[in-house]
């Protein structure tokens, strides 16, 4: 899920390392910190500053919070999640949390796919101020990953009028695309972001990718174009660039992967397709790329780390060749999301492991929804096609 200033999709984070390493030389670099000149860390040490002057001002708490939280979305690192939960800590527990508290610490409930307890906050929040827009587009995306459609669209038609028109458009237009109307409302967004003037970076990244994904599912050759309008629209965007490299690999263009996420090593599932664009290449640093995703995710069972049950599936399934330790965790992950990437690795699994209850649920969930989506339609002998 992507955070933003408000949510609008799935923010990809990495697990902590959390094994022990000793390195073998005493040269070797073991992480590359952000710089402490550039804007965002000198925009941190100021709010650091203001909050340590006051810790239990509120205004002063959400703002420091807000740019932990920004800065987990650009660096993918969840260690920033943990300072945000950190300056919210005297009213984290608090069920009457002011509003901005409440929405904040939904906005890092999410992020740990504790999708239950991070609605409950925008409920709340929706009962003291039911035209609250950040409120209703966060909520609205957290169902649409839950696959709660009905629910996630309502809110998304209370957004018209009470949000900027894109965004309203682009919430509507993430279920549509989902539910058997994928056409229109792909249209009806292209329309919308070439007859707005002034759609802010955030909206157009989203937006574009979108599209792209929409494309994708349909096999369209405009994908490539909307991804790349995505990545030159605004900050850097981690699940942008999961998405695209996602494409390149099935366009067997595993080579323009290495470039694009060779520096992104620290997030996990950026790692994971770096290293499905290795072995595809059959490069030797594929074999550490491999091992480190190994290690990572044996840490993350060790901590009961659940966040990356997609990322485990595909990586037993394709880097490993094990389809039988896939399934079990793209079963579990399909429990928790249900996006059409987690729908594609449960089928990739499923067919894999010839495992029939796991494909009739995918087959269930193409009839119900209408998703049109041609890779996993034809991996489960639907007829769901793209109209």
């Amino acid at each position: 899920m992507r955070i933003t200033a408000v949510i609008a999709a799935l923010l990809v984070v990495g697990n902590v390392f959390a094994v022990p390493f000793l390195p073998t030389d005493d040269a070797q670099v073991l992480e590359h910190l952000p710089g402490r000149n550039t804007a965002q860390f000198r925009e941190l040490k100021s709010l650091q500053a203001a909050a340590a002057q006051a810790p239990n001002d509120l205004t002063r708490a959400a703002a420091l919070a807000t740019g932990y939280i920004r800065a987990s979305r650009l660096e993918g690192d969840p260690r920033f999640l943990g300072y945000a939960q950190a300056a919210l800590a005297p009213w984290w527990k608090d069920p009457a949390a002011p509003t901005a508290v409440l929405i904040l610490r939904a906005t890092i409930l999410q992020s740990s796919h504790q999708f239950d307890a991070a609605v409950a906050n925008l409920n709340t929040v929706l009962q003291r101020a039911p035209r609250n827009a950040q409120a209703l587009l966060t909520r609205a995306t957290v169902l649409t990953v839950q696959g709660k459609y009905s629910p996630a669209r309502e809110d998304c038609t209370r957004l018209f009028g009470i949000a900027p028109e894109i965004y309203a458009v682009i919430c509507a237009t993430a279920i549509d695309g989902v539910t058997g109307k994928a056409s229109a409302a792909y249209a009806g967004l292209q329309r919308t972001l070439l007859a707005l003037p002034h759609v802010d970076g955030a909206a157009a990244v989203w937006g574009q990718t979108l599209l792209g994904e929409i494309a994708h599912r349909h096999g369209d050759s405009a994908d490539e174009g909307h991804f790349r309008a995505a990545l030159s629209a605004g900050d850097k965007d981690l699940y942008l660039l999961g998405a695209y490299c996602d494409w390149l690999l099935d366009q067997g263009r595993a080579a323009e992967v290495i470039p694009l996420l060779q520096n992104e090593t620290r997030v996990d599932p950026l790692l994971l397709r770096l290293a499905l664009a290795q072995q595809a290449l059959k490069r030797p640093e594929a074999a550490a790329s491999i091992e480190t995703l190994r290690a990572r995710f044996e840490a993350s069972h060790a901590r009961g780390d659940t966040v990356h049950q997609r990322e485990n599936a595909r990586f037993e399934l394709f880097l490993r060749g094990d389809p039988r330790r896939a399934l079990p965790y793209a079963v579990a992950n399909w429990q928790v999301q249900r996006e059409p990437a987690d729908l594609r690795i449960l089928a990739e699994a499923a067919a894999a492991a010839n495992d029939v209850a796991a494909l009739e649920t995918v087959r269930r969930w193409l009839t119900e929804t209408g998703l049109e989506y041609e890779a996993v339609a034809a991996l489960v002998g639907s007829g769901s096609k793209a109209q």
